[in-house]
């Protein structure tokens, strides 16, 4: 065997469409270009983005303003005031948060924020913490941890 051989598989090799070669080209008349028109004259140069006249995309934009971040990630957010629901030296997890309303969605991933004030030790596990939220429950004489098991929307 050697390349002279060689041969692609049947159907993988199209003829090229002949454009523009009279009617006995199997194109018409018209040679794919529609009748008439900006778009089947000879010579068009249309800029991309061309919609035929109509206000185009480019320029309808400047009134359709926002940003949607695809990947955004949307937490429950719990405040530091929140947790005095729960008993001195307990462990506060998504268990407990969820048993007693603190947060609705199990799918979200959990951040503390730092709003109220904690007057008991707790030890609270969830995926996020604002910096016055450490230091707030600190500052109780509890401990925070961060873990990404907390939730099943752990990125």
């Amino acid at each position: 065997m050697d390349q002279s051989n060689l041969k692609p598989p049947a159907g993988a090799k199209h003829k090229k469409k002949r454009v523009g070669c009279g009617d006995g080209s199997g194109h018409g008349t018209f040679s794919t270009r529609g009748c008439k028109g900006q778009k089947s004259r000879s010579g068009r140069d249309l800029r991309p983005g061309f919609e035929g006249g109509q206000l185009p995309l480019i320029k309808r934009l400047p009134w359709k303003r926002g940003f949607t971040k695809v990947n955004r990630i949307e937490y429950s957010i719990v405040n530091v005031g929140d947790l005095r629901l729960f008993d001195a030296n307990s462990e506060v997890g998504i268990e407990s948060l969820l048993e007693n309303g603190l947060i609705k969605n199990v799918s979200h991933p959990i951040k503390i924020l730092g709003t109220g004030e904690l007057d008991r030790p707790l030890t609270v596990k969830a995926n996020k913490f604002s910096a016055s939220a450490k230091g707030k429950i600190e500052s109780a004489g509890g401990n925070f941890s961060v873990c990404w098991i907390c939730s099943a929307a752990a990125p």
